[in-house]
């Protein structure tokens, strides 16, 4: 069979369908990932413009910005490796076609391009796990600031999209229109 015959890459196109589709989800991860690293960037600069001369302040500027390098440095890693995943699965999607048209058959590489492209995404998944682990816990309200914060009105009911929104205190101000018996 001719390996440049339209049946045959249309089975190759088919092949490289789904490591198209994980290219795809790969890039969606990594403008999250790039999104959470520069707003990390952002903050740790904000904070290292305010460091205070005050010894505790100072204190914990410094340690918020030891978390914040933690943090950068996990998403950078899970960029990285995510990157990696995605020229893996170029590299993958490329080898399908070369064992498709060229008298060269690569296609023992293939699956081992694709377990290799998984384990790095596994890998990224993994250190994003760990930066918004890390990023959950430290960004927590602290429990004395919520135990200070004065609770809403008991009688505040959340009104529906197609009602008045006025408290009920409000409405309770408003003349009623008395009825005739």
């Amino acid at each position: 069979m001719d390996p440049l015959s339209a049946s045959s890459l249309s089975g190759t196109i088919q092949l490289a369908v789904a490591p198209v589709f994980l290219l795809t989800a790969i890039g969606a991860f990594l403008s999250v990932m790039t999104t959470r690293l520069g707003r990390a960037i952002d903050r740790a600069r904000l904070l290292e413009a305010a460091i205070s001369d005050d010894p505790q302040q100072r204190a914990m500027t410094i340690a918020d910005l030891a978390v914040l390098d933690r943090r950068m440095l996990l998403a950078n890693r899970a960029v990285g490796l995510a990157v990696a995943s995605a020229l893996t699965v170029c590299i993958l999607i490329a080898t399908l076609f070369i064992d498709a048209v060229s008298p060269f058959h690569p296609n023992k590489f293939i699956p081992g391009l694709f377990i290799l492209a998984i384990t790095l995404l596994i890998a990224s998944l993994t250190a994003f796990a760990l930066e918004i682990r890390i990023s959950i816990r430290t960004v927590r309200v602290s429990a004395h600031l919520l135990r200070a914060t004065p609770k809403p009105a008991s009688n505040w009911v959340r009104p529906s999209p197609n009602l008045d929104t006025t408290p009920p205190q409000a409405n309770k101000a408003r003349p009623q229109e008395e009825h005739a018996p």
